[in-house]
């Protein structure tokens, strides 16, 4: 059986964020994901959480400036401290709001910025971040993104994301599967998964292109999900997708994954 968590970060939008966790119940959904849930009290949406019975699967580790560019912070050298102090703050949510999954985003890497000091640095920063999170039972996922969405992301292929993770050799730390990203960077779809569907602690889609609802794009979802079925996936697939209409009207899809 799939599990699917719509992402309150991109659904339900006509909606404020708080109000979105009674949207998705009355969607059907038992399970959330967000991006960030840092703007918000902890007890608001533990309140939530518990008034609709909802359980959250993932969301990100803080990210920095977003308004100003940071698409993470990982990769930077002289920005270890400030990683640091976001890993703590990730910590405290997930404890709150009893959240086992988060996702680590690497950042934007400009001319300036070596290669492999880069990469160098990532690898540090995940393995703190891991140890930090193996005292409270956390997984940290890393997920490849592609260049067209988010230009000179640092971690933008999936080979590099497994290189990393093979290398760093700790239990906790994952791969993030997101199926509109890996079609745009590569496809092959259902062979990389299960070449690494032992390292997948999270799945996430949307169709391409647009990044809507399964149904609208080229990805053949059926086919998608009968091997995700057939090859026992048991983790969650976070719905981070932007509708073409209402988000309650989007999900005429699930009847694919019969």
């Amino acid at each position: 059986m799939l599990t699917f968590a719509p992402n309150l970060t991109t659904l339900f939008t006509e909606a404020s964020f708080l109000e979105r966790f009674e949207k998705a119940k009355d969607a059907g959904f038992s399970h959330v994901e967000f991006q960030f849930p840092y703007e918000h009290k902890k007890d608001d949406i533990i309140d939530k959480l518990n008034r609709y019975d909802l359980k959250t699967v993932l969301f990100n580790l803080p990210a920095g400036d977003w308004g100003n560019g940071d698409r993470g912070l990982a990769i930077f050298p002289d920005r270890q401290e400030e990683f640091r102090q976001s890993v703590h703050k990730a910590i405290e949510y997930a404890k709150a709001l009893q959240c086992f999954t988060l996702h680590c985003m690497a950042g934007v890497k400009q001319n300036d910025l070596d290669f492999q000091e880069a990469l160098y640095t990532f690898k540090e920063n995940l393995r703190y971040c891991a140890k930090e999170f193996e005292k409270h039972h956390l997984t940290v996922v890393i997920e490849p993104i592609n260049t067209f969405d988010i230009p000179k992301y640092f971690l933008s292929n999936l080979q590099m994301a497994v290189d990393i993770i093979e290398d760093l050799a700790l239990p906790n730390v994952k791969l993030q599967y997101d199926i509109y990203h890996m079609q745009r960077t590569q496809g092959e779809l259902i062979a990389s998964f299960k070449k690494y569907k032992h390292m997948i602690a999270h799945i996430q889609i949307a169709d391409n292109p647009g990044r809507h609802e399964p149904g609208t794009g080229e990805i053949h979802f059926p086919n998608l999900f009968r091997s995700l079925i057939e090859e026992e996936y048991n983790g969650y697939i976070g719905l981070e997708y932007f509708p073409q209409g209402k988000s309650e009207d989007s999900f005429s899809w699930l009847s694919l994954k019969e």
